[in-house]
Parts: C-alpha cells; sequence; structure tokens
C-alpha cells in the first residue's frame, strides 16, 4: 500500500494503530503496513499537520519519537465514537447495499451486521424504506465471472442472444475477461456449441460458479480484439441495405464494404455479417426505414416474417 490512492486510509489506521502500540519500533510497523521505513516516516510527518479545525498546536496529532520507536502522545479526537451526519450514514448505506447486490463479491452476512449498525446509528433515518440500489447487469455478473476466470472453474450462464431474440442456458469454460468497444467480454469455451464465444456481460442473465474446473482445450485461440469485437470474414454472408435517414448510423458503427450516398439522406451499403438473424432484427426493429435489398432470400424470409407478424396483430 505505498501508492497515493492508498495513503488516506493508511494515515487514518495509523493513529488507532499506535495508540495500541506505544513505543513500537518504526521498522516493525512499516513491515506491518507493507511499506517503506522512509514511507512511514513520511507519513508520520504528514499526521503532525493533522487534527481538530484551528490548526493549533494543542488541536494537531502530536506524536513522540525515542530513537527509532514512535508513540502517539495526542490523538485530535480520533479515539472518539464515530459520529456520522446523515449524508456520511446514506453514502455508507449505498455502498454496503451495493455490496449486498453484487454476487460472490463478500460476505453477505457480515454486510447485513454493518448495515444494521450504521442505520441503527443514523437513527432509523436511512434504511431500506430510503435507499434502493439497483446494478446493471454487466456490474451484476462481472464479480462471479472474474472469480472463475482466476479460480479456472467453469460456469452456468443464462444469455441472451439479441440477433435471434432467444435465451439459452450454457456451461462455458471460462478463458479471459477483456474489454472491448466499451463494453465487458468473457471469452469462453461453449460446452454447447463445441466452440470458443465471447459473451458480452450484460447480456449474461444468470451466472453461478460450478464446482469444476474450467477445461477448454488445449489448442484454442484467442480472438484479435485490437480492431473491435467483429471482423468480417471473407466468408461472411453479403447483404446489401438501404438506410433512410434515421439509420445512417449504422454505416458508421458498422465495418461496410461499400457506401453509397443517394437522396434525402439514404444511404445504399453493403457489409458482411457473421449472423443473418442481427440484420432481421434490424429491419423488423426499424419500421420500414431499413431495407433488404440483396439477397433475396433474406428479404423474402423477413418480409414473410413481418406479414405474419401483421396478420397475428389484427387477428388479435
Amino acid at each position: 500500500m505505498s501508492g497515493e490512492q492508498d495513503r488516506l486510509p493508511r494515515l487514518l489506521a495509523l493513529v488507532p494503530y499506535l495508540q495500541a502500540r506505544p513505543g513500537i519500533p518504526v521498522e516493525e510497523a512499516a513491515a506491518d503496513f507493507g511499506i517503506s521505513d522512509e514511507q512511514l516516516r513520511k507519513d508520520l510527518q504528514l499526521l503532525w499537520l493533522c487534527g481538530l479545525p484551528g490548526h493549533s498546536p494543542g488541536d494537531l496529532i502530536d506524536l513522540n519519537f525515542e530513537g527509532d520507536t514512535v508513540s502517539v502522545i495526542f490523538d485530535a479526537g480520533m479515539s472518539r465514537p464515530l459520529r456520522l451526519t446523515a449524508e456520511e450514514a446514506l453514502a455508507l448505506v449505498v455502498a454496503l447495499r451495493t455490496l449486498l447486490e453484487t454476487p460472490g463479491i463478500a460476505d453477505d452476512d457480515a454486510i447485513q451486521r454493518a448495515l444494521a449498525k450504521v442505520e441503527a446509528a443514523a437513527g432509523g433515518g436511512v434504511d431500506g424504506s430510503t435507499v434502493t440500489v439497483s446494478l446493471d447487469e454487466e456490474e451484476r455478473a462481472l464479480p462471479a465471472l472474474q472469480r472463475a476466470v482466476d479460480e479456472r472453474r467453469a460456469l452456468r450462464l443464462r444469455y441472451y442472444t439479441p440477433a435471434r431474440d432467444e435465451v439459452s442456458d450454457r456451461v462455458v469454460d471460462p478463458v479471459r475477461l477483456v474489454r472491448a468497444d466499451g463494453r465487458a467480454y468473457l471469452e469462453a469455451w461453449c460446452r454447447m456449441v463445441e466452440g470458443m464465444r465471447l459473451f458480452r456481460a450484460d447480456r449474461i442473465e444468470a451466472v453461478e460458479v460450478l464446482d469444476e474446473p474450467s477445461r477448454p482445450p488445449a489448442e484454442i485461440e484467442l480472438r484479435d480484439l485490437s480492431e473491435g469485437v467483429y471482423a468480417p470474414a471473407a466468408d461472411h454472408l453479403l447483404v446489401e441495405l438501404r438506410l433512410g435517414a434515421a439509420y445512417a448510423w449504422v454505416a458508421d458503427y458498422y465495418t461496410m464494404e461499400d457506401v453509397t450516398d443517394e437522396p434525402d439522406g439514404v444511404l445504399r451499403v453493403r457489409l458482411r455479417v457473421a449472423d443473418p438473424g442481427w440484420v432481421r432484427a434490424l429491419v423488423l426493429g426499424a419500421a420500414g426505414a431499413v431495407t433488404v435489398l440483396a439477397p433475396g432470400w433474406l428479404a423474402d424470409s423477413i418480409r414473410a416474417e413481418a406479414e405474419a407478424a401483421l396478420a397475428a396483430y389484427a387477428a388479435g
């Protein structure tokens, strides 16, 4: 704990630590905190400048050095019970409830006990009726995913695939967690399809770390994500689309083989796709603003699906 981000909690811990060990050798205290003697002495010099408002000699923390030992002479009130303002109590309750909402990251019983103490200390002004914490799916899944990667254990996932608008349950062998295109992904061997897959963390609806080792095949190759998650290949389906002005963003977001401007902000584009289901979902959700020009069989399939949906709506 030698970084600047660790210094404040270390300084707060130093005073009660030294009070419990008057006359402790500087070398021993430094070892307990995992820092050098020089860093500890710098921390102690900073403590001399800390204390109560007023900042006169009688308000500041006072230390005594004898040889290579150190003791606290005046603690500037740090031995008093901690009094929390309503705002401080609320911040603690939010943090504790966030931990409770995050699976696999800490001991739930210990968090519940700490939460009860903070709520009691706040006099009932901050409790479950005033604080609700909700985490997005990525935040919920990441601790369990990281644990499985670190411990090399298999995972059971419930995963949503938007291109097919379906949810599947599968067991995977995690290999790594990566970030690409601003999202967190789990790269793992999927036992259901017997191949490597990328699972977007915010599309994982449920995750369970299994009590069995992760066993991906030895010959797997990790995907190169330096250019993003999707890399078009020559054997992928070539699709031609007409994009209305409201969907021109598609040409910027995805890798295009060709883009042609048409009147009124319309674009004609060609791109390769690994899964035609993605195109199907885009067209059906665009209310006529996206049209499939080629291949014909894909356009016919999407048209038939749209007509069936309209017929069912009219009948119902």
